[in-house]
Parts: C-alpha cells; structure tokens; sequence
C-alpha cells in the first residue's frame, strides 16, 4: 500500500479505555476512527485530555503539529500500536486524516483545514545503533540516536504537484511521497490528444507551481556518538530527512533522538552510477519525532543514595587528593597536572551578562614538555572518562577538521554545513595531542572556539554560527624536541593562542637516580598485574554509558575511586552546582592579579636589559615581549579554577581557601612557565654581549634585506668564529624579537624582513 493510499486499513483490536465486543476488542475498526478515538478520549493521571487539548491549543498559536507518545498508543491499543510500528508508513495517511476530522469538529465553521497538521511522536524505546541498521528493519519504525554532523540548506519540496499537458491542456494532480523520492512528470498523457486530433507527444507535462502544494524539507546527517564508537571502527552515519515542522530546528553539533522510517533513496554514485547491475541504494529515515539528547552532558538520573554518597563523599577533607589520584592512577606523579586535569572536568560557572554576552566556564589546558613524560597518556584518560570527549592529533587536524566545513554535495551541487571536532564535542572535551605539529593558520582557526565558543561560518552562501562548548587539553613539545634550560626560546607558539590557556604546565623529564629507581619500579608493577589479570586498563572498559550504573560506597577506596564513581560524580557536580565567589575570594584574586602583572612587567625589563642593566645600546633593546602575556584573561582563568574547586565540593560559593589554591595551580603552571621561558640562567658578561653583537652585525652584513639564509649555515659559519651555540642561538632569538628576521620553513631557514 502507498504513503498516501487512504484510510481503509483496518485492524482487529479496539481502544483499551473502551467498552467493545470480545474482552474489549471491536472488530474491523477502521484505523481512521480508532486514531481519532485515541486523540479524544486518552487521559492523563489528572483527566485531562491531554492530546484533545494539545490540538486545540496549537490550532490556536498557528503551530501545525501535534506530538504524540507511542506508550500511550500502545497502552490504549497495542494491536494498532504494533501495526504502526511495523508499517508507518501505511498508517501515517489515515491518522493525518483523523486529525482533520477532529480540527473540522472543534467549532471552528470551516470544512477545510488549510493546512496539513503533522503528527509528531516520541518513544522510551531504546535506540537501535546506527551501525546495525540492516534490510529487515525497512519501512519499519525505528529510534536511533548520534550527533548531527551537518546541515543541508531548507528547501522546498513538493507534495502535491499540479501538472498540465502541453498539447491538450489537460490537468493531473499527482501526490508525492514524503521522504527523500524524485519527482517523476508521467511520460504519456493519460487523455492521449487534443480536442482536434492531435496525439500528444511524449514526455508532455510541465508543472504549474503556483497550484502546487509544497513542504519544506531539510537533509542531515547524524553519526554514531564519539564515545559508542567500538575502539578501531570507523563512525557510521545515516541520512535524515526532516519536513515542515522540523526543518531549520537542528544544527550541527547537537546530539538527538531520532524516531523515524528506515527508508532507501538512489544515491549518488559519481562516475560510476552503476554497480553489479543496478543503482546504489542509500538507507535514510524519515524522520517523524526528535528529541533531545544530552546523554553526556546532565541527563543521568542519580537514586536518592547516590546523592546522599556524593554529598558524604564532597565533605571529605582529601577530597581534592582523591580525585587527583583518580586521575590515570597508572601514572605515576605528576599530581598537580591531575589537579588541574580534575578543575577541567569539573569546569567552572558559565555566566550570561545582561547584555546578552557569555562568559565562559569551560577551563582550557596545554602541557607542554619532554616527549615520554605521559602526556599523551593523560590525553587518553581524560577521553575516556569526560562524558563528551574527541580526541584527535594537530599533525593530522586541520582548521576545518577542528571547526567547520562546508562541502558541495556531488549529486545536487548543493552546498551544506558539517561540524568538525570543536563542534561534535560540544559540552565536553576536545583532546589536542601533538599541539605543536599544527599548521599556523590551522591553530588560528580555533581562536574563537577557545574564548567566544562559537564557530563562525560564512562560505558558500552559507552564514551561521555553531556551539563549541568544549575544554580543550592540549599536548605539546619543545621547540627542539627537549626543553632546554638554557635557552629562551622552548614555546613556539602566537601569545593569541597561549592565552586563551587558563593553565600551561611546563612537564620536563629531569634525570634523577631515586626518581628513575621510583618510576621503574611503578612501571614494572603495572605490567606484572596487567600479566596476572589484575589491572583492566579501568577507564576503557567502564567509560561509555553509566547513566543506569548505581553507585554506591563500595566504589570508594582509602586513596582514589573507581571511574564509574567518578564519572557520575563528575556529572552530579556539572548539573547541580554553578558558584559563585565569595568577597574575600574577590579581595584575593583581585591582588593576586595587580602583583602577578608587576611581576610580569619586571621580568620583561630584565630580559630587555640582557641581565646587565649597562652597556647595550638603547637602539639594541627594543621590548622583547613576554611568550605567554599576563592579561585579563588569566584572571579569568583564576577565577574559573576557584568556581571548578568549589564545583569539586559542591559549594555553591568560592571561598577565600578556594581562591588561593587557583592561585597556586597558576603560580606553579602559567607564571612558572613564563619565568622559566624568559629567564637566562648564565648572566651575560659584558664579553657575551660583545659577542652576541658581533653575531647580529655578522647576520646583518651576511643577509641582504628580503633574502634568507638555512639557520644550519649559520651556525657552522659563527661556531668557525669562535662562537659558541648559546650566543648563536642568542643573537638569532634577539634580531626575531625585533622583526628585523623571521623563522621561515618550519625554523630551518632565517629570513631579513628589514
């Protein structure tokens, strides 16, 4: 039977709150009269016509859509609720017909009802995985759920397409079935000629808009959730077609519940359109119910116990080293990297200003360091137990693979929106590993994400702007692989990127015999349990869903707890407490700020006086500007870090004690990580000076203006001289820092801007 065959199926079962004939069933009720009964007669707990009353008052406000609960169809008549999910699309037509009916009813002195109502539903079932949507689920009533990764533009499609012959003029009306189908004109009139004779030729219809009905129609595309992807697979996705209401409600980055029609479409096969013989099917759904989803976010449901076990466990005076230890318990140290790991899972309060502008709470993190100091590891914890986390490396991301893409679909040339990591991971983590490896212009491209939190797009015609509520935690190395003490150069990265990081930790990996004995030791333990059976790896086997796990006590050790505990924790914390700071922690931070920018401005005058305070030239000291500048933004950061801390307890107020643990973690991150950068451990004698000026004039007369030279000639031509590495690496970092020079060609090749 047809999309839009009319009501005359029938079914042998009638309404479960009526009265009939056989324990309650009435034979051979039309399904047109048996909908329409529902519509009227189905109350809540309260006798209320819930659906009766839903019709009349969306009539009323002009919204041409009723939703309706598939456990209510199915309470009032399983027989018919089962028929619909076994074949929508025979029923929808005669339910819409219903609907009809009962608007016509509601005294409103029309026999028309001008517009179509759309019959909307939603379900507790659970949703199939995208992944295992095979050809028996066809035409059938099916509930997936994934993040929607693009957009197409909204257009219109025709449902009622009024055609007329070019040769005898006569009119045929041909209905279109909804979903995703080709408009096909008939190639034959069905009069044959004119009224002279003439035959009509083929291929002799052409259609008359402006009788034709039409709907708005809009394409997405939902893929599976970052973290239900099995370890290895790809992701999978599955096309969306939306009408009328829902069109233009969704866009990219949002994570939904999709109740619709498992239906196939003729794809687009490129060049080759043919395979093995016949064309390429595309399965789609139809969509007919969306709701939200924000599974990883705050929708887990928490049992009275496990919030009296949270709020017994937040008093605590270990808390924060709980937590802390919690934090990838296979690593070993590292403890207040895992404490500021712990505020960015917590994240601080999110604020909207009168305005209408949004401070971010989300707090963003670099570790930058020696290559196998664990960083990629911690990475791949927090991936794992963040509720919404992306995890991706910057060698192998590009601007639009983080942001936002726009791609022209091959079939149509049409042009749509798909969300990159920054967007699929909204309300969570993006994981950056490799920071450094990024392409300039690439880690540009994330500036708004980190601070605004949005993406905007405005290409191919298409203007929007996408959520990117994210954390990020970023990974990096040295300039020269290792940091270097020595050497002021280690951060190589723009101070517009730098900050917009509330906390940079500078990870070295100092040689040192009891340490080394200690981290062997750890290391070793870790693989013989592993051998035995007894270490399970923890976060990979227990990080995906937990929104039916309870938790209790039995999940809190003497020294950390399990990651099931700590996730739902986590979760708790997000979605019950947002604080606020107390005066005393306003006065605090307040000082903090005004003495860490002196102390920011000090360090910057003893850098551009080369530790000496004499004899260079006031020509030779133009600022050098501190790597990771102190402004407004790391007030914020302190700020953040004191709302996270006081999440961590579930305080709704930052204290005093809060503020100056913040201050702490940025004291012993960021502000450590600007001193190391810029400080020279060897005082430049009035000798090193002489030389390092020696090495700027060589460069000078070397290079010509607007020409370069390989930093590997450099250095053999000085080092011939008599010069040392530190003085050559000196005299190149001081002529940079006044833009006389600039690194070229990934700092292998120096070139003379003036």
């Amino acid at each position: 039977m047809s999309g839009f065959d009319e009501g005359n199926v029938t079914v042998s079962g009638g309404g479960g709150k009526g009265g009939g004939k056989k324990n309650g069933f009435v034979e051979d009720t039309s399904v047109r009269d048996l909908f329409k009964r529902f519509i009227n007669e189905w109350k809540d707990q309260d006798n209320v016509f819930i659906y009766k009353e839903q019709l009349r008052q969306h009539y009323n406000l002009g919204w041409h859509y009723i939703e309706i609960s598939i456990d209510h169809l199915t309470d009032f008549n399983q027989e018919l609720s089962g028929r619909f999910i076994s074949s929508p699309n025979e029923l929808m037509p005669p339910f819409e017909d219903s609907i009809k009916d009962i608007i016509k009813e509601m005294n409103y002195n029309t026999d028309q009802v001008d517009e179509d109502f759309q019959i909307l539903f939603k379900s507790t079932a659970n949703p199939e995985p995208i992944r295992y949507l095979r050809a028996g689920l066809i035409s059938k009533l099916v509930k997936v759920q994934g993040i929607v990764i693009s957009a197409s533009r909204t257009q219109p499609k025709p449902a009622t397409m009024v055609v007329k012959c070019k040769n005898c003029q006569n009119t045929q009306n041909l209905h279109i079935r909804p979903g995703i189908v080709s408009s096909v004109l008939p190639q034959q009139c069905e009069r044959g000629s004119n009224d002279a004779g003439k035959q009509c030729p083929n291929n002799p219809y052409v259609v008359l808009s402006d009788q034709s009905t039409f709907v708005n129609q809009q394409i997405l595309k939902l893929q599976e959730s970052p973290e239900t992807i099995p370890t290895g697979e790809m992701p999978r996705h599955i096309i969306l077609s939306l009408d009328k209401s829902l069109a233009d409600k969704i866009t990219p980055g949002t994570r939904i519940k999709v109740l619709g029609v498992l239906g196939i479409f003729e794809g687009a096969g490129g060049k080759r359109k043919e395979i093995a013989g016949g064309t390429i099917r595309t399965n789609y759904l139809r969509v007919l119910g969306i709701t939200s989803d924000n599974a990883g976010r705050d929708s887990m449901h928490f049992t009275p116990s496990e919030e009296q076990s949270f709020k017994v466990f937040s008093r605590r005076q270990d808390l924060r080293n709980i937590i802390a230890s919690s934090i990838a318990p296979s690593i070993y140290g590292h403890d207040d990297i895992k404490r500021a790991i712990s505020c960015q899972l917590f994240g601080g309060s999110s604020k909207k200003l009168p305005d209408k502008m949004r401070l971010r709470g989300d707090i963003n993190l670099l570790l930058l360091g020696d290559p196998g100091t664990a960083k990629s590891q911690l990475l791949k914890f927090v991936e794992k137990v963040a509720p919404i986390s992306v995890y991706t490396s910057g060698k192998g991301s590009s601007a639009a693979g983080l942001t936002a893409s726009v791609i022209r679909e091959p079939s149509t040339g049409e042009y749509y929106l798909e969300g990159g990591a920054m967007v699929v991971a909204d309300g969570g983590v993006v994981c950056i590993d490799e920071f450094d490896k990024m392409n300039v212009d690439d880690r540009v491209a994330i500036h708004e994400a980190m601070e605004q939190q949005t993406i905007s797009i405005a290409k191919a015609g298409i203007t929007t702007i996408l959520n990117s509520r994210t954390s990020v935690l970023a990974a990096a190395n040295p300039v020269y692989g290792r940091y270097n003490d020595a050497a002021d150069d280690n951060i190589n990265f723009q101070s517009t990127i730098l900050s917009r990081f509330d906390l940079i930790f500078i990870v070295k990996d100092p040689k040192n015999e009891k340490r080394d004995f200690i981290i062997s030791k750890h290391v070793i333990n870790i693989h013989e349990k592993s051998s035995r059976g007894g270490g399970s790896g923890g976060a990979g086997n227990n990080a995906y869903d937990l929104s039916n796990t309870v938790v209790d006590d039995s999940h809190i050790s003497e020294n950390e707890v399990t990651i099931q505990y700590l996730k739902k924790y986590i979760a708790y914390a997000r979605s019950r407490i947002s604080p606020r700071l107390s005066e005393d922690a306003v006065t605090t931070l307040k000082n903090h700020y005004v003495s860490v920018r002196a102390k920011s401005k000090e360090q910057e005058m003893i850098n551009n006086g080369y530790h000496t305070g004499g004899n260079a030239g006031e020509a030779e000291r133009k600022k050098k500007k501190n790597a990771i500048p102190i402004t407004v933004r790391q007030l914020e950061a302190i700020i953040r870090i004191s709302e996270s801390l006081a999440k961590m307890s579930l305080s709704p107020i930052a204290t005093n004690e809060h503020a100056k643990e913040a201050i702490r973690l940025f004291d012993i991150s960021t502000f450590d990580a600007i001193t190391t950068n810029n400080t020279v451990n060897e005082t430049l004698t009035p000798e090193r000076l002489e030389n390092i000026r020696a090495a700027e004039k060589f460069l000078k007369d070397r290079v010509p203006i607007g020409s370069s030279i390989r930093i590997k000639d450099v250095r053999f031509q000085l080092s011939r001289s008599g010069l040392d590495h530190f003085t050559i690496l000196k005299a190149v970092d001081i002529l940079v820092g006044r833009d006389e020079f600039e690194f070229r060609n990934q700092k292998r090749t120096l070139f003379r801007k003036q």
